[in-house]
């Protein structure tokens, strides 16, 4: 089995790059920076997927769109939440575009991408990385449900808090490591499912704070 990781230099996408390698797979990783990994049966591109073109990675069972961004908002710089709906809306639909034909040809394949559950807030906080997750668990959703007569599953992994560097924000409840994270992933992969919503808890919270947050 082969599969396409993007953005696998660090946090969740580097786990599992290495626990797929672990497990058997022949692995492709795309990110803007060198990878760390050394082993027989990985390769990887160095390329910003939202600007510059897919590299040639050859077809793939499993495309895995980990490739994430998001600051506080700062009005004098609104220049980081577009980068953020570049990045994190963007980029995974380029992404899909490439590698989706190839999976429809052969009447088999999967699409996940690491969305938010943050995807149904409206915050000040962040709203370039609060639309650009809401676009992409809305994106993926629909392809899924157009692609399922095909053969080809797509399913959306809404994380709450997740032990990266992407955790700033100053209270990260129910905050999970990236091992958990790698593990809800794998069996998403097993399972197949349309969306993921994990921890439970943090999505019983977000659909509480979702209400208060766009009044």
């Amino acid at each position: 089995m082969r599969a396409l990781v993007v953005g696998n230099t660090d946090g969740i996408g580097l786990a599992l790059t290495r626990h797929l390698l672990s497990e058997g797979w022949t692995v492709a990783g795309i990110s803007r920076r060198a990878a760390s990994l050394d082993h027989a049966a990985y390769e990887h591109f160095v390329a910003d997927v939202a600007v510059d073109p897919l590299p040639a990675v050859g077809e793939v069972d499993l495309c895995v769109y980990a490739a994430g961004i998001g600051e506080p908002l700062d009005l004098a710089d609104l220049g980081e939440q577009t980068a953020a709906l570049r990045v994190n809306l963007l980029g995974a639909a380029l992404v899909a575009e490439s590698v989706l034909p190839g999976m429809i040809a052969r009447g088999s394949g999967h699409f996940v991408g690491l969305s938010s559950l943050s995807d149904i807030l409206v915050t000040p906080a962040a709203p370039g990385y609060a639309a650009s997750k809401a676009g992409l668990t809305s994106y993926l959703l629909s392809l899924g449900k157009a692609l399922r007569p095909h053969g080809v599953a797509v399913t959306a992994v809404r994380f709450g808090f997740v032990d990266t560097k992407m955790a700033k924000a100053p209270v990260t409840p129910l905050k999970i490591s990236v091992e958990q994270a790698v593990d809800v992933l794998m069996r998403a992969v097993d399972k197949r499912p349309a969306v993921v919503s994990y921890p439970r808890r943090m999505a019983v919270a977000a659909r509480l704070l979702s209400g208060f947050s766009r009044r």
